[in-house]
């Protein structure tokens, strides 16, 4: 799950241009965009897990454990009622709810064919512990993302990078397991602030600062993905999915000088340079190629841990306290 520190990050170092520059250059493309897509996502999400809670009904339905245990706080909830904590600690709903309402299942992706469910599972979450520490981190990196790049460009980083992180999961998930969560989207937008800023690196002051900061809050986010009932597949390919997509949609024009007071003192709008229109060319072939390709193999039945046996660890490695094959 993204951390919320993040928010931190971008426009950190960031210089305003100067407003002569005038319109159609540098004045207009610095104009804060008034935020209503992140909120918009925030409600959707929040709208899901109560329909989730109306469903799963723990009341009516029981728990899988079969052991008489009640549902925790149905007293008070009644029909929204959370399954038993020891069935799930994160205060959500069952697992057989959570796959009725589309959650990632590589049974059911590749054999039965549905493959909306790699869309679907974005907007489910397993708790709310889960759904608020989503939230609250889709807030602090969002909301700024969208207030300097429009909800156009970052509403697609999003769900591109929802998508990527549900694929490369699919690709890697176990044919009893399920997954849910915005994570991978998050992570996507972690991804679109590191290259957005190495795409834009002559108009940052304290790169350093920068690029170690956020380097330290995406190594953080990973640690944590390796931990049970995290997806770390679903963080690592939403985050290469948003990364290369910082590369095609979030570069700005750029001068040449690296400090304010060396910016030139003239109405000549600034260009875009040769090294963003190079990487711009290499992160969509690369996008392109890489959906392509595990796209292919997980409609064919693929599974990656069938070929790749160490790659369990990217996701969970095991401990003397915890257990990954639970």
């Amino acid at each position: 799950m993204a951390s919320g520190g993040a928010a931190k990050a971008p426009g950190a170092g960031y210089y305003q241009y100067p407003a002569s520059y005038g319109a159609g250059g540098a004045g207009d493309e610095e104009r804060r965009w008034w935020p209503w897509l992140v909120p918009t996502v925030l409600v959707a999400c929040i709208a899901v897990f109560a329909a989730e809670m109306f469903v799963n009904d723990c009341p009516r339905h029981g728990s899988a454990l079969g052991d008489g245990a009640g549902c925790f706080a149905e007293g008070f909830l009644r029909r929204f009622a959370f399954q038993p904590l020891r069935e799930n600690p994160l205060l959500g709903p069952s697992s057989v709810t959570l796959q009725k309402m589309g959650a990632l299942n590589w049974a059911k992706v590749v054999h039965e064919h549905q493959g909306w469910r790699l869309i679907s599972c974005i907007w489910l979450h397993a708790g709310l512990v889960h759904l608020v520490v989503n939230m609250l981190s889709l807030l602090f990196i969002g909301i700024r993302l969208e207030q300097q790049f429009g909800f156009v460009r970052i509403g697609v980083i999003y769900l591109i990078s929802g998508f990527g992180g549900s694929v490369l999961s699919a690709l890697f998930l176990r044919s009893n397991y399920i997954s849910v969560g915005a994570s991978g989207a998050l992570f996507g937008l972690l991804g679109s602030m590191l290259s957005e800023l190495i795409m834009n690196w002559t108009i940052y002051s304290n790169k350093a600062a920068a690029i170690i900061t956020l380097l330290f809050i995406i190594a953080i986010n990973l640690a944590i993905g390796i931990l049970p009932h995290a997806d770390n597949f679903a963080h690592i390919g939403g985050f290469a999915s948003g990364f290369l997509l910082g590369f095609v949609l979030l570069a700005r024009p750029q001068f040449g000088w690296m400090e304010r007071n060396e910016l030139p003192q003239t109405n000549q709008p600034p260009k875009y340079k040769l090294y963003q229109y190079v990487l711009w060319v290499a992160a969509l072939i690369l996008l392109v190629v890489g959906f392509v390709i595990i796209l292919v193999m997980l409609f064919k039945g693929k599974n990656g841990n069938d070929s790749c046996h160490w790659c369990q660890y990217l996701n969970c490695v095991p401990t003397s306290r915890w257990k990954c094959n639970t």
